[in-house]
């Protein structure tokens, strides 16, 4: 489909427009200028591999922020049990020392 990136000279507003044989003429949605510039953007491709690599980098991005969150939570257990070492009492009963 022919969509093409479009900024008001006027207002500055950037917008997207799909052009057709039937489209009415081209304004700004914002202030209804016909000053416009056609942008040049990137096209859009999408394939099995960029799926792929993007699903990837997803999961990747997602196992980071589990790791990082276990490693903060671990961490934190520690700071809590050195502050309130674990010790055994003469019954063998695990408590905390005061």
């Amino acid at each position: 489909m022919p969509v093409f990136e479009y900024k008001c000279r006027q207002c500055g507003h950037q917008f997207e427009y799909l052009v057709l044989h039937s489209s009415p003429a081209l304004k700004c949605p914002s202030c209804q200028k016909q000053d416009l510039e056609q942008l040049i953007s990137l096209c859009a491709i999408s394939s099995e591999a960029t799926r792929q690599a993007n699903l990837s980098a997803a999961q990747a991005k997602s196992a980071a922020v589990r790791n990082e969150r276990q490693r903060q939570e671990h961490t934190n257990l520690h700071e809590h049990f050195e502050d309130h070492p674990l010790v055994r009492d003469a019954s063998g009963a695990i408590r905390q020392q005061s």
